[in-house]
């Protein structure tokens, strides 16, 4: 079981293909009467809505999203957490396609019966992002003025848009209030960004090795642009009648896994340096198959312009703000002045340090070092 559980954040990124072998549609007139899966054969959902206006003024023709849900809601639709996920990963958040899978959902440490998030209490909500590469309306969406993807052109989007659709599929599936919402790396940006958007509509936040604003501006997405160039398949991002950039995307996900500790990960089951690499590369490479570089760009684009921090009056919500310590994206050290900045806004916040050498990888496979607190943060929420 552990073993499946330090491997999960690992291996949750090559499971969209399974997702998409047991899918179901719901449009937008849902009201969240799906009967709840089991954890062991999870089902990935697609919710559909007409005519999704973004912040830029620009209107979607349609909207979808993919999702995941884990208990049951209640009659009056106040008991539901939503999770966000992170840059280039999926809603898969918990639980198993099959039960025969050996791997499970990327926080399945932490959401379950009689876990942290509770799934005998609380309906838990895992949504994908727009703009993402698993199953939500992205780039690679055919555009229906051409009837190819939408490639480059895909209007910009910001974390405002993000999780506006989100609070559309909600309201879709019934929910009238959202006990907390919770999610790691760019699941944290959409925490925060939730607490200052909707202020009112969750009782708490836990944005986890995360930040309230984003960093880079568009120099960052010049050099990712830039390295995708360097493949002679980008064709100025119009790369999908050419087999896309294979090749390029293998590279930048190794290097990403190691930045974010997967390494360490990896070496607590596997011994042997060149059986890790191994493994390493075979995640990567389900990884690279799978998403559109033109993501990878409109989300970024949409990280570098995200500020919560200026917004921090307006928040509500308690805050339980977690970090690694070994955390090269988010390290420990810019956790006083965002504790500080809460604190000067008048806001309920606590921060945990999770100890460990996983670096950003941490939330998942070291749920047991932070559960606890999340548990108790969750609890205090109904009091």
């Amino acid at each position: 079981m552990a073993r499946a559980i330090w491997l999960a954040g690992l291996l949750a990124l090559a499971l969209s293909a399974c997702a998409e072998t047991r899918s179901a549609h719901t449009n937008g007139n849902g009201n969240g009467a799906n009967p709840p899966d089991a954890l062991d054969r999870v089902l990935s959902r697609t919710f559909t809505v007409p005519a999704f206006k973004l912040e830029s003024g620009q209107v979607l023709p349609e909207l979808t999203l993919a999702y995941e849900t884990y208990g049951r809601l209640a009659p009056d639709g106040r008991n539901a957490i939503l999770v966000t996920h992170g840059f280039t990963s999926n809603h898969h958040a918990a639980g198993k396609y099959a039960v025969t899978d050996q791997t499970v959902g990327w926080w399945d440490g932490l959401i379950g019966p009689g876990k942290a998030i509770d799934t005998d209490r609380y309906f838990v909500v895992s949504s994908n992002m727009l703009g993402s590469s698993y199953g939500s309306t992205a780039p690679a969406t055919t555009n229906p003025k051409t009837g190819k993807p939408y490639g480059p052109d895909f209007p910009d989007i910001t974390l405002r848009d993000i999780i506006t659709a989100q609070k559309v599929l909600l309201e879709g599936l019934g929910v009238q209030h959202l006990v907390a919402v919770a999610g790691p790396s760019f699941g944290g940006y959409q925490t925060f960004q939730w607490a200052v958007t909707y202020p009112t509509f969750m009782s708490g936040v836990v944005p986890v090795v995360s930040a309230p604003r984003g960093s880079g501006g568009g120099a960052a997405v010049k050099a990712m642009t830039d390295r995708f160039a360097t493949d002679p398949n980008w064709n100025g991002g119009w790369h999908y009648d050419r087999g896309g950039i294979f090749p390029t995307m293998l590279k930048l996900r190794i290097e990403t896994l190691e930045r974010y500790g997967q390494n360490e990960v990896l070496a607590r089951t596997i011994a042997d340096p060149d059986q890790r690499a191994a493994r390493l590369r075979q995640l990567a490479e389900g990884w690279a198959r799978q998403f559109d570089p033109n993501s990878m760009v409109a989300l970024r684009k949409a990280a570098v312009k995200f500020d919560a921090e200026r917004d921090f009056p307006r928040i509500r919500a308690k805050v339980l703000y977690v970090l690694s310590r070994t955390d090269k994206l988010f390290p420990p050290s810019i956790a006083p002045d965002v504790m500080d900045k809460l604190a000067r806004a008048k806001v309920d916040a606590k921060y945990f340090e999770i100890d460990t050498e996983l670096g950003h990888s941490a939330s998942g496979p070291e749920w047991a070092k932070w559960g606890p607190t999340l548990k108790g943060f969750i609890a205090g929420l109904e009091q």
